[in-house]
């Protein structure tokens, strides 16, 4: 890997509506600098750290909300990372990136709503909550998540 080159994860939303497949061959179209791998989350793209950036960019356009984007410090097949050398079994932080999805479609929501502009006029500021009430709704989870 060259001292410019960089590496990117795209992370999907599960509630996006573009799929891994979809998302791969769109960067093929626009690429020529970076080499792309296709993943059951999203993407993987290795290149100069330029071109890298670039296609990111045109390739969240397709859905800014619902497309993530993550550091990622090894490139494909590299031996430090690859489960072939390594024996087999789940590549490391593999565990912390699948928990991590299982947000995203929370966040992808809260994104939509916040650069929604016909939702702004819609939303309403809402009292808050007195702290005596709130302790009364934490007492009564917990005891409901007690008693099962």
């Amino acid at each position: 890997m060259a001292l410019d080159e960089i590496t990117k994860m795209l992370v999907l939303a599960d509630s996006s509506p573009v799929l891994p497949s979809e998302l791969a061959l769109r960067a093929y179209e626009l690429s020529t600098d970076a080499v792309v791998k296709e993943t059951c989350f999203g993407l993987i793209i290795t290149g100069p750290e330029r071109a890298v950036n670039e296609l990111i960019a045109e390739l969240r356009r397709l859905d800014p909300t619902g497309i993530f984007v993550k550091e990622r410090g090894f490139p494909p097949g590299d031996s430090r990372r690859c489960r072939a050398v390594r024996g087999g079994g789940a590549r490391p932080g593999f565990h912390q990136l699948e928990k991590e999805s299982q947000m995203l479609p929370c966040i992808a929501y809260g994104l939509e709503t916040i650069e929604a502009p016909s939702d702004r006029k819609a939303r309403k500021k809402h009292d808050k909550l007195d702290v005596d009430r709130f302790c009364e709704i934490i007492d009564d989870q917990l005891k409901e998540d007690i008693n099962g």
